[in-house]
């Protein structure tokens, strides 16, 4: 009887903070020798559920030995603290979570198994929940690459996305959005092309992710001008005072899975055409969009690197978009090259101000290539005739409209700031004379992340010549700019072992 009661009294322990930084993972610390563990056989990587006050989640546990914890204390990673909101001293409850029933769906999944609708709303609600540990995520995220969703399983996906976090509704008959692939350094016109459409009369409530794989995303290079985490109020309050904003999608929960799977994706390195699509559709139509063009560079360095994949992507974002309600209009555009001359947060917003200020400096292919983009988006609007949208665009530009409606977002946003310089830089430049014939876009990404970027958002690299440009033996490539010494010296050493990142035919 005695022992009966004993197994039916719960398992408590009290919190200790230990101030560790698991970037977004869930993780709980415990003793090898508590008594929790040796009575629930929990060991590491198991999973644990934890309860305070009303609020319940699911750690990974970590188990530590010595005097790192007291024998009567549990210790949680950051990212629990947040997600529990208890103080240090607190009683949790401990115990394992339920099973986990769509894991099974997941293991179907990886052996060539058909996804209904069914399976992945059970899925992406256990992901939303935060039943997932990050390497079941990589087991669902890994099942389905290599195209690997077909156009049925990938609706599902994306209404399942959708479903599973806030819809914004808007009293307004069309609300627009533009969004880019990925896969192009510095192509970072949103920020552009917001203010234009804004200024015009259009709505645009742009939410954008940060970055996945790249040196920077949207939201990074925002938020070094303005806030850019803003709950749903927030996010209202400015599309209804100025017509549009831009902010991070991950801080007004729409489609909260997305932005779990993306934290997964990002050391992974992988993004399936499926998820790629439910991904971006599912943020426009959760964000109470019904237009959006959507930008698909192409090049042999770029995430895109043929035509007929561009077609294939092109057609399934259309096709995605009809179901879920979204009229998807698609560009197919040059990708051989970064656009503008920065890459990394700060760079890249100083190449966007360039352009809004109208600049006599400022890098024509990013002014250019927003242009056309914002002209897309605005022939959404019914009086604006086919052909005619890229003018208008011009217009506002070149009048300083845009650029006071974006001092204006970024004010209704919490103010405007000047993004942060790098206190470290060393010049790249070229050994020989010739012509640049090939810029490899993924060494150059790898060398501003390896300087620190998106992390250090003054880190990166600045390019100074672009394809074609004619260089002479000890003229500048590109600059890389970095936070930290440690960082700088870890590029350079990148860029030493790789002599062809801008390649130039020899002159003769």
């Amino acid at each position: 009887m005695s022992d009966n009661i004993h197994r039916a009294l719960p398992h408590v322990l009290h919190l200790k903070r230990l101030g560790v930084d698991t970037y977004q993972e869930p993780v709980i610390y415990m003793r090898s020798d508590c008594h929790v563990c040796r009575a629930e056989g929990f060991e590491s990587q198991s999973r644990v559920q934890v309860a305070h006050n009303n609020v319940v989640i699911i750690a990974t546990l970590n188990v530590v030995t010595g005097e790192f914890l007291a024998p009567e204390e549990v210790g949680l990673s950051e990212a629990a603290w947040r997600l529990i909101g208890a103080h240090e001293g607190d009683a949790v409850i401990l115990s394992h979570p339920p099973i986990l029933e769509s894991l099974g769906l997941v293991r179907d999944k990886a052996y060539g198994k058909r996804l209904s609708d069914a399976d992945m709303r059970a899925i992406v609600r256990d992901i939303t929940a935060g039943r997932y540990a990050d390497i079941q995520l990589s087991a669902f995220i890994t099942a389905c690459t290599g195209n690997r969703l077909d156009l049925a399983e990938t609706a599902a996906l994306t209404r399942a996305m959708i479903d599973t976090g806030e819809r914004l509704v808007w009293e307004r008959e069309q609300v627009v959005d533009k969004h880019c692939v990925g896969g192009l350094p510095g192509n970072r016109t949103t920020l552009i092309v917001v203010p234009i459409v804004a200024a015009f009369g259009l709505t645009m409530p742009k939410t954008s992710s940060r970055a996945i794989t790249s040196p920077a995303g949207t939201a990074d290079v925002m938020e070094t001008l303005a806030n850019v985490e803003l709950d749903v109020s927030g996010m209202r309050r400015v599309v209804e005072r100025e017509g549009g904003c831009i902010v991070w999608g991950g801080s007004v929960r729409l489609s909260p899975a997305d932005d779990i799977i993306i934290r997964v994706e990002r050391p992974l390195n992988l993004d399936s055409e499926g998820q790629l699509v439910a991904s971006v559709l599912s943020k426009k139509a959760a964000a109470g969009s019904s237009h959006v063009v959507i930008d698909i560079p192409v090049g042999e360095t770029a995430k895109i690197r043929s035509r007929e994949t561009a077609q294939s992507l092109s057609h399934r974002l259309v096709e995605i978009g009809r179901i879920v309600g979204l009229t998807v209009r698609t560009m197919v555009t040059d990708g051989a090259q970064p656009v503008g001359r920065g890459i990394g947060p700060a760079l890249e917003a100083r190449d966007v101000l360039a352009v809004l200020r109208r600049e006599a400096g400022a890098p024509t292919d990013l002014r250019e290539r927003a242009l056309r983009l914002a002209g897309a988006v605005l022939e959404f609007a019914p009086e604006v005739a086919a052909g005619e949208g890229t003018r208008l665009a011009r217009d506002i530009l070149d009048d300083g409209r845009a650029w006071k409606k974006f001092e204006a977002i970024c004010t209704a946003q919490g103010g405007l700031r000047d993004p942060p310089v790098a206190a470290h830089t060393h010049v790249v430049t070229a050994t020989q004379c010739g012509r640049v014939t090939t810029i490899d876009n993924r060494r150059l990404a790898r060398v501003a992340k390896l300087a620190g970027a998106p992390r250090a958002p003054a880190a990166g690299l600045e390019l100074h010549v672009p394809l074609g440009a004619k260089v002479e033996s000890g003229m500048p490539l590109f600059t890389v700019h970095a936070e930290a010494p440690g960082e700088l010296a870890y590029a350079l050493d990148y860029i030493a072992a790789q002599p062809e990142i801008v390649h130039m035919e020899v002159r003769s």
